[in-house]
């Protein structure tokens, strides 16, 4: 496996433990294991998400962050739906917040290269 295949790998399968974290009622989700801050864990989960996608798809940066930015917001749209998530706008530019702390670095990185 190469290591474009295993990010692509950890990339879809932290995409897709974001959105159900992000959408099960939080009295079914197991106890926190970092008490952390609402606006950091959001911030910190779409960095990781970020920093995953950039490696398994170098090549689209930009589609990447923007991509993970409109999920984010859809997430906070979806949240309000359920009637058992509260979506804040706040949360989005959060995640937005983490999307930048890893995706201007990398810019910089790959340039540099």
């Amino acid at each position: 496996m190469t290591a474009t295949t295993l990010s692509r790998l950890v990339f879809g399968i932290s995409f897709t433990a974001l959105t159900v974290a992000s959408l099960t009622p939080v009295d079914q989700l197991p106890p926190q294991v970092m008490n952390v801050w609402d606006k950091a864990q959001h911030a910190l989960g779409f960095g990781w998400l970020t920093l995953w996608g950039l490696l398994g798809f170098p090549d689209h940066q930009r589609r990447v962050a923007i991509g993970v930015l409109l999920w984010g917001g859809v997430i906070e749209l979806l949240q309000i739906a359920t009637g058992w998530r509260y979506g804040e706008w706040l949360d989005w530019i959060a995640d937005g917040l983490g999307i930048l702390l890893v995706y201007l670095p990398f810019r910089l990185w790959r340039r540099a290269k």
